[in-house]
């Protein structure tokens, strides 16, 4: 059964930056391509990032240029560097991955399984 560790959130200034690690358990990492994901209150879980197998990164259009995720397999871990954050990225963040997962297969809604998040808030 996968386990999912998300730690690194915070209280941070706009324009601030913080950066994300999870470290699942359970799985084959290298083989899984792995997402970030954030739950702002009264929205949906949304995807805002994800890495495959491979390396491929992909974004959501809300955090492109702003967000870089990364992999370490080594380490069996996945990152989220957040820069130039904004009040509108206060949100809690979650990972979650699947096997070979791309942007497609990694949909929030292709889960049933989430960590605890970890809470991220942008504020002055």
């Amino acid at each position: 059964q996968v386990q999912l560790v998300e730690s690194g959130g915070g209280l941070v200034q706009p324009g601030g930056s913080l950066r994300l690690s999870c470290a699942p358990s359970g799985i084959i990492f290298s083989l899984y391509g792995m997402g970030w994901y954030r739950q702002a209150p009264g929205k949906q879980r949304e995807l805002v990032a994800t890495i495959t197998h491979g390396g491929t990164t992909n974004y959501a259009d809300s955090v492109k240029g702003r967000f870089t995720i990364s992999r370490d397999n080594a380490k069996k871990t996945v990152y989220l560097q957040m820069d130039s954050l904004k009040p509108e990225d206060t949100a809690v963040y979650y990972c979650n991955g699947a096997p070979l997962g791309n942007w497609d297969k990694l949909s929030a809604t292709n889960f049933r399984s989430w960590g605890q998040g970890t809470q991220v808030t942008v504020s002055s």
